[in-house]
């Protein structure tokens, strides 16, 4: 394993947006520094992500200083400044109520008009208090971004390797092989054997060290292409077929942070139990 490294690292500046490569990034009890604090709500509070309008993979957020910096297909390109907590708005995502501060107008006027929905861009100014980690996953006082559910996802791509072998093998081998950035990671590892992360407890990206919480259940993202939007079978047809564990369709696994510090390019990643 002493070939085992990080070989990408991503971020998601605004939930569901196209992603954002870095060389390196801080990482955070609740995540990577600048992944998914911001997110889109329809009118009745709830999170929009590509499961509900694939069209949010074309649009782009770029972290700048003192907010993030939008851009879509067809529209001009938008500094939104991160808002101050005068009062905040509930926010329901898969379940959570959580509470964030809403962006201006502007904002809201350029994601509607992006999505021809009612929609509004919401901040999260207090990560370290705002949103516990799933209990039944969790230690006491782990806490989480706007993510699915937990602060990092890691995947290797010797398993995209081995899931790209099985698609082509498959009934929808037409549309493999399949990107990483199908599975939207914040950290891909190179060097493992195929589905080695599955039996990983608690691993290192250089001197950072983070718990495996669980593996993590795949939906129909997945299927979106992340440059086109649009959707197809794979991967979860094959995941279905090959990767169904207890009772969900898994690629990755999800991770908690043990301490802080900075993972780079290029990190040696050890496999520590």
């Amino acid at each position: 394993m002493g070939n085992t490294e990080l070989q990408s690292i991503h971020v998601h500046p605004v939930k569901a947006f196209r992603s954002l490569s870095l060389r390196e990034a801080v990482v955070e009890p609740w995540g990577l520094a600048g992944d998914r604090r911001w997110v889109l709500i329809d009118d009745g509070g709830k999170v929009v992500t590509q499961r509900q309008q694939p069209r949010l993979a074309l649009a782009a957020a770029e972290l700048v200083p003192g907010g993030v910096r939008l851009s879509a297909p067809g529209l001009d390109p938008l500094t939104v400044p991160v808002p101050e907590p005068v009062g905040t708005v509930t926010v329901e995502i898969f379940g959570d109520k959580v509470e964030g501060v809403l962006a201006d107008t502007a904002a809201h006027a350029w994601c509607s008009a992006y999505l021809g929905a009612d929609v509004r861009l919401v901040h999260m100014d207090e990560p370290a208090t705002r949103r516990p980690v799933d209990p039944d996953f969790a230690l006491p006082g782990e806490t989480v971004s706007f993510a699915d559910g937990y602060p990092l996802l890691v995947t290797t791509t010797a398993s995209l390797d081995a899931l790209n072998s099985l698609i082509a093998q498959g009934r929808h081998a037409a549309e493999g092989p399949l990107p990483m950035n199908r599975f939207r990671p914040n950290a891909v590892v190179s060097g493992a054997t195929a589905w080695a992360e599955d039996d990983w407890s608690r691993i290192a990206i250089g001197e950072v060290t983070f718990r495996v919480a669980k593996m993590c259940g795949r939906c129909v993202v997945t299927t979106t292409d992340q440059t086109t939007a649009g959707r197809g079978k794979e991967p979860l047809y094959t995941l279905g077929r090959h990767r169904r564990i207890n009772g969900k369709l898994v690629f990755g696994q999800n991770l908690v942070p043990q301490s802080r510090g900075t993972i780079r390019v290029g990190d040696p990643v050890r496999i520590l139990d």
